[in-house]
């Protein structure tokens, strides 16, 4: 299995994560709160009470753990990949795979990237939905004081297992959505690259920009259930297990909850789906 997929896909999803997280931060609390009036309401309270450094949080840890992550994913899709066709990273431009071994091994990846991404992606919708500021003079403290300390207080309070919660969710989300990441991915690539020749970056921008729109249409509905589920750790009760929470969220606020977050997904992926591909292609043809 070659290290340079692992490497490839860790130093690429950095810097996407980087660049996407203060989308994510808006778009977490859109889907688990229910006192904003839309995305640009949602920026201007999360400044003006918490300043820049609000769309930032809970980044430390993601940012932590992406060297595991993104590594899984780009690596086990590659290798995958690698034990379908036996044509390596190189080789793939002069031998395409076909379209069901790509979504095949981006399936794999997906699944195995979500199970090592549970524990990691809680704790980051745990402490993106704090909205206190960081220092309130006279106010409660915020609950958690940082990943470690939120990771600690799940585990005496919820056990294990809490720190596992909305796995279902996040496996199903991302299993057949990575599949339709790396389809799209490849697709467009073929489309605009002459045979045989390696995508230009103009292409690889493109195609993995819409890449990362086209899983996020996809992912959405199940990516609030998943955050849902996350957050329900701090109520007691909330919901009995992932069809509850779809039957519940769906009766009280109607099947357009199941959407809420998806033009500012769209909006964050473009960019950090084409800088992550970006980055990914030429390290490994830098290290080729």
């Amino acid at each position: 299995m070659p290290a340079e997929e692992f490497m490839a896909g860790w130093v690429s999803g950095a810097l996407g994560l980087v660049l996407g997280h203060p989308f994510d931060t808006v778009k977490v609390r859109l889907q688990t709160q229910n006192k904003y009036q839309g995305i640009m309401d949602c920026m201007v309270k999360t400044y003006r009470h918490e300043s820049l450094l609000g769309f930032f949080k809970g980044m430390s840890f993601p940012i932590a753990s992406v060297a595991v992550v993104n590594s899984v994913l780009f690596g086990c899709y590659s290798n995958a990949l690698l034990a379908l066709t036996a044509t390596s990273h190189q080789e793939r431009r002069a031998q395409p795979p076909s379209y069901t071994h790509v979504f095949v091994a981006g399936c794999t990846g997906g699944l195995l990237q979500a199970y090592c991404l549970a524990p990691f992606d809680l704790i980051k919708v745990r402490l993106q939905n704090q909205t206190e500021p960081r220092a309130q003079l006279g106010g409660p403290p915020p609950r958690y004081r940082g990943p470690v300390h939120c990771a600690a207080c799940i585990l005496r309070e919820e056990g294990p297992r809490g720190l596992f919660r909305g796995a279902w969710a996040l496996m199903l989300r991302d299993t057949p959505t990575l599949g339709i990441y790396f389809v799209t991915y490849e697709w467009l690539c073929r489309q605009y690259t002459p045979e045989g020749q390696t995508p230009s970056s103009a292409t690889v921008l493109v195609a993995g920009g819409f890449a990362g729109i086209a899983s996020w249409v996809t992912a959405t509905p199940l990516d609030v259930v998943k955050s849902r589920m996350q957050m329900a750790g701090l109520e007691r009760g909330a919901y009995q297990g992932m069809l509850d929470c779809i039957v519940r969220s769906a009766r009280q606020e109607g099947l357009g909850v199941f959407f809420r977050g998806l033009l500012i997904n769209s909006a964050r992926a473009f960019p950090v789906n084409a800088v992550t591909f970006l980055s990914y292609e030429h390290l490994l043809l830098a290290w080729a």
